[in-house]
């Protein structure tokens, strides 16, 4: 079972994905990274995509969480090659996604780290990808919506547990409920009050 805390007192099964949707700015990428971060602290592995940050941002952001030097912590960085930097290396730690259009990448690159940490002997991991929101202005709902299947069922298959964040006031009524079927829960994050969580 994957515990939710800090934020909630719940726990959750294996392969389960959930959603956390609410206005931008809220807190949700600082919500998702507390959770990834109380799992390092425990054994799991943690994977960031991330579509809006590049990976030293985002490795610094969680330094200040847990020490991870040496723990199964990795990035699937979408945003460095698209910004024309090209002559990064890939490491065991950071992979890079050409952009968040190159949704097959994005997949790859997730499998690799999950391959890894399983040749680790690292049988929980948590992933988190922020934001779906960047790549609905990518791609369309349809597209997008394929990969969230394939991708949501990748976590279930190896037994993860999925965090994704949107910006709920970026879309229409239609794209959110659509979006919200591959979902097992759903992590409501208001700008006033409580993150509330509801699973399926």
């Amino acid at each position: 079972m994957y515990d939710l805390r800090p934020h909630f007192d719940e726990e959750v099964e294996p392969g389960t994905n959930l959603l956390l949707t609410g206005p931008p700015l809220t807190g949700k990428r600082s919500l998702m990274m507390d959770l990834l971060a109380a799992g390092t602290e425990r054994g799991d592995g943690a994977i960031v995509v991330t579509t809006k940050d590049g990976a030293d941002r985002v490795l610094k952001d969680y330094a200040k969480r847990t020490p991870y030097e040496g723990k199964p912590v990795a990035v699937v960085d979408c945003v460095t090659r698209q910004q024309g930097v090209t002559d990064v290396p890939e490491s065991d730690r950071i992979k890079y996604a050409s952009s968040p259009v190159d949704m097959t990448g994005i997949g790859i690159k997730l499998s690799e780290f999950l391959q890894a940490f399983g040749d680790r002997g690292i049988e929980e991991n948590r992933v988190m990808v922020h934001s779906l929101s960047t790549l609905l202005m990518y791609s369309d709902l349809q597209t997008v919506f394929r990969f969230l299947h394939v991708f949501t069922g990748r976590i279930q298959s190896v037994n993860g547990l999925g965090l994704f964040s949107i910006d709920s006031t970026s879309h229409d009524e239609q794209a959110m409920n659509t979006l919200k079927q591959l979902f097992d829960g759903v992590i409501t994050v208001p700008e006033d009050g409580e993150p509330e969580i509801r699973l399926a």
